[in-house]
């Protein structure tokens, strides 16, 4: 019945309905009168009139409640208390007009059961169909991969019904793992709960499980990791329900799957953030965004589209990837108002006329190079693009009244050993120098960002599927990282808190071993290490460190109203003899005097101590390399 037309479909169902006022009505004067055909025959003309009322109210009523507007194979709940509702306006609308038409001699008792057998015969008839699909999928899903599903709350709930409406089961779900004792025994749709996330791999080989399912928006990366550990260990496949910042942002639904990726195992705890602070510091604003195109300028722009902007400024000197850009957020954004502008942040005029035109309130300074070898190379455009693009930017926000200035640093500042580092260290001694008036001078320092530009993950990715070598530089160098989406919800946050002056620190963790991480990668692609992957040692490239750090010795923190976000004391503003070797360093880079330049940034960041150290190249031996839950040793 469900694939009719629509218009036959609701013919037979009003047909169906006929049909249950007749049996419910001929039903319930049997049962009223216990059988007795004498009694029947003496009242036959009284239970007729009240068949004929019947039959012409119910249908008017059920086509008036809508009754026939739903798709029977996905008949439920509301489609059942509608029904309830239409049954309960039918038998009132009878009674009145029983009395007004003068039947006084109708049984009540015949009104009151005739209403809740015809509940049970129409329920019936609506619910039969989805009863029948159910049934053919349940056999369907006998025979597909046996799956465990951890978690048993609304998620689950949601999972499991939206694997039920899947005409071709991918998966049967036999059983619910959750820490929730109360829970235990409970049953979700026909799936049992049966114990405890500790009870895992016992439970994947008794019961022949070839795939693990986690239901828990919020898991935590170390708990998923736990996970991915023992379905590593056990054969079994492991895939996830999207996270809690991808339903809100509505890339992805609830009921959904997808394999674990590295993001999962790495940056999956859930961030506590003030989304109102930010809207509120967004919504109606004019907003810039420098280097937009990049990774983490791009997420920017995602997440400040998503505030309503009064008008939001795209900015970025690469043409192609500012191309792409425009295509994604006019396709999720299509009444917001974008401008996406060509042009490099070193052109302090042309950055005047942007801010003579646009006038933004917020500017969010993404624009940076990041490459840490590829600037020891090329020092100089390190110098102009991360230093002198940033002073004229800075300068140009406050000409104009911008109201706040979020500038976007790293790790790599903290003692630097390399020129990006040093660049982005002078960057936040700068910002912190700004005289504070209209405009609000922040920084944001942070660790390495997943799956960015600049990270190492791409790499990686490139590398295993090309067959490797995966390259590791060093088997004991260790990173600090993030997901992209929690690093920027963090910065926007921080600049929406910031009163001027600060330089916020967002907290990232333990630090992760990027052989570790190769590793994971390794083998959340099926793949591995060292068998079908060989992982090979490169050596630490310049300017690389073996350990990065999110402090300076000389640094301390202090707690804000958000827990993952620090502000940092000790970073030194430039005194009067700073400003005069800016005002050098920006002579000696546009003359083109590398190692001038690389002298003043040396007195500009004394801590800035470069290294040119090498490692011999060589292969991974078969160490007893522990995994990525291993903290900085």
């Amino acid at each position: 019945m469900g694939f009719l037309p629509m218009s036959r479909r609701r013919s037979l169902l009003l047909a169906g309905d006929v049909c249950a006022v007749s049996a419910a009505n001929l039903v319930a004067v049997l049962l009223r009168f216990d059988f007795n055909w004498v009694e029947l025959a003496v009242r036959r003309h009284r239970n007729l009139e009240l068949l004929a009322l019947d039959l012409i109210i119910t249908p008017i009523v059920f086509l008036s409640s809508g009754l026939y507007q739903g798709y029977l194979r996905y008949a439920g709940l509301d489609d059942l208390l509608r029904l309830v509702r239409a049954v309960t306006y039918r038998t009132v609308a009878i009674v009145f007009a029983m009395y007004a038409l003068g039947f006084w001699g109708t049984s009540r008792a015949v009104i009151v059961i005739s209403t809740l057998l015809l509940l049970v015969f129409s329920g019936l008839l609506r619910l039969t169909p989805r009863f029948q699909r159910e049934y053919f999928t349940a056999r369907r899903r006998s025979s597909s991969p046996r799956a465990l599903i951890i978690g048993a709350g609304d998620t689950a709930e949601a999972l499991i019904r939206e694997l039920r409406k899947r005409p071709e089961a991918e998966v049967n779900p036999i059983a619910l793992l959750d820490d929730d004792p109360e829970k235990i025994g409970v049953e979700i749709h026909g799936v049992p709960v049966l114990g405890s996330r500790k009870d895992l791999a016992g439970f994947i080989e008794r019961q022949e499980i070839r795939e693990v399912i986690v239901a828990i928006p919020n898991l935590s990366s170390p708990a998923m990791r736990e996970i991915f550990e023992v379905c590593r260990a056990a054969g079994a496949r492991l895939r996830t329900v999207p996270t809690r910042g991808e339903i809100e942002r509505g890339v992805a639904r609830i009921g959904q799957i997808r394999a674990v990726e590295l993001e999962d195992l790495l940056g999956r705890d859930v961030v506590s953030l003030d989304r109102d602070i930010v809207r509120d510091s967004l919504k109606g604003r004019r907003v810039l965004v420098t280097g937009a195109a990049g990774s983490i300028g791009r997420e920017i722009a995602l997440q400040v589209s998503a505030c309503e902007p009064e008008d939001l400024v795209l900015l970025d000197r690469n043409e192609n990837n500012l191309f792409y850009l425009e295509h994604d957020l006019r396709a999720r954004y299509p009444m917001a108002r974008l401008t996406f502008l060509v042009s490099d942040v070193v052109d302090r005029r042309r950055m005047e006329t942007v801010f003579r035109q646009y006038r933004p309130a917020v500017v969010l300074h993404a624009a940076a190079y990041k490459h840490v070898p590829l600037m020891e190379q090329n020092p100089v455009e390190a110098i102009k693009n991360n230093v002198i693009a940033t002073r004229g930017l800075a300068e140009v926000s406050a000409e104009f009244g911008t109201e706040r200035f979020i500038y976007i640093s790293t790790d790599k500042a903290v003692r630097p050993t390399s020129v990006m580092g040093a660049t982005k260290r002078l960057g936040e001694r700068l910002v912190k120098s700004l005289p504070r008036g209209r405009t609000r001078f922040m920084a944001v320092r942070f660790g390495n960002v997943l799956g960015s530009d600049g990270s190492v993950v791409p790499t990686f990715r490139r590398q295993i599927a090309a067959g490797g070598p995966v390259t590791v530089t060093h088997p004991d160098t260790t990173r600090y990282f993030m997901t992209i989406q929690e690093a920027v919800q963090l910065v926007l946050t921080a600049g929406a808190m910031g009163e001027g002056g600060e330089t916020f620190l967002l907290r990232m963790g333990e630090p992760v071993r990027i052989v570790d991480l190769a590793r994971n990668l390794i083998e959340l692609s099926g793949l591995k290490p060292d068998q079908d992957i060989r992982i090979v040692y490169t050596g630490l490239r310049p300017g690389e460190k073996l350990h990065e750090e999110l402090q300076a010795s000389r640094e301390s923190t202090l707690p804000t109203s958000n827990e993952k976000i620090m502000v940092l004391t000790g970073v030194d503003p430039l005194d009067e003899s700073g400003w005069r070797h800016l005002t050098s360093i920006q002579g000696a880079v546009y003359q083109e005097a590398p190692d001038e330049a690389l002298r003043l940034l040396q007195l500009l960041v004394p801590d800035y101590t470069p290294t040119g150290l090498l490692a011999e190249p060589r292969e991974s031996a078969p160490l007893n390399i522990v995994d990525i839950t291993s903290k900085k040793r």
